[in-house]
């Protein structure tokens, strides 16, 4: 009797991911066409101005420099508005899921009257075209007195993503055993307790996800920055590259500079989180 054989069969192969060498090939081209232009970009920053000025934008540098970069930094202004987006970003994103994951907590765990109702209410702020509601916060702003500011800036970041990040926390939350609360409450643990022993360690994942979506939306919006702030010393790096194109209009290695500058943070924080981001995605999948 011969024996059996281990290696996998080629539909046991695709049922557990693998891929055909053909979907490669395929996916090639794409992946050259998505590739191009930040390669493009980046080899625009890293040129000199008069090379750009001599042989054009299209053609293939011959001398590399910083001198892009330093510009854009120093003259531009990119410096002190990045220092402004991480602020507000670092700020916004640790007290938005804060809030969130005691909001979430609270409303998957205790039995509060209304709370379909709440967590709906919650949701339903982020359906709203911002667009509508523009004036609203930029009067509300400047009657509470803290209009063009990064606080106002935080303060509506944290309030326009608070609804969002409680719906996915909630969904987590109410899917976890409740054996693992009941054994805590025998043990003498209170809410404050489970909430910091247990709930948070189990939500990690999911809270590591959050922090890359809400990462990449908070440091990358431009809306309720144009809003809510007028100085340009208070700009973030999205409105300070605006007024970047505006005067280097002409010196494209200097806007593409400030524009490698702006991506550079969010990139490090996806690749940072990207395990983690995965796994919180699989996980609210499962559940």
């Amino acid at each position: 009797m011969s024996a059996p054989t281990l290696a996998p069969t080629r539909r046991h192969r695709r049922a557990i991911g693998e891929r055909s060498p053909w979907f490669h090939v395929l996916m090639v081209p794409f992946t050259l066409l998505w590739v191009a232009p930040m390669v493009f970009v980046l080899a625009v920053s890293l040129r000199p101005f008069s090379d750009i000025v001599a042989r054009g934008l299209s053609a293939l540098p011959t001398t590399l420099s910083w001198e892009g970069f330093e510009t854009a930094l120093t003259t531009g202004g990119i410096g002190g508005a990045l220092r402004n987006s991480a602020i507000v970003t670092v700020v916004a994103v640790v007290l938005s899921l804060f809030l969130a994951s005691l909001a979430a907590y609270a409303l998957s765990r205790f039995r509060i009257p209304g709370r379909t109702v709440i967590l709906l209410l919650m949701l339903a702020g982020n359906l709203l075209p911002p667009q509508i509601l523009l004036i609203p916060v930029a009067k509300i702003t400047e009657a509470l007195g803290i209009y063009d500011s990064l606080f106002a800036l935080i303060i509506v970041q944290v309030g326009f993503g608070l609804g969002f990040y409680t719906f996915v926390l909630h969904g987590f939350m109410r899917a976890l055993p409740n054996e693992v609360f009941e054994a805590a409450r025998i043990d003498g643990a209170g809410p404050v307790r489970i909430y910091a022993l247990i709930v948070l360690p189990l939500a990690r994942p999911s809270l590591a996800a959050l922090t890359a979506l809400a990462t990449t939306w908070i440091f990358n919006d431009l809306i309720w920055a144009m809003t809510v702030l007028r100085t340009e010393d208070n700009f973030p790096i999205t409105a300070a590259l605006l007024n970047l194109q505006g005067g280097f209009v002409s010196q494209w290695n200097v806007v593409a500079a400030g524009a490698v500058i702006a991506a550079i943070p969010t990139a490090v924080v996806f690749f940072i989180f990207q395990k983690q981001f995965v796994s919180g995605l699989l996980v609210g999948a499962n559940k």
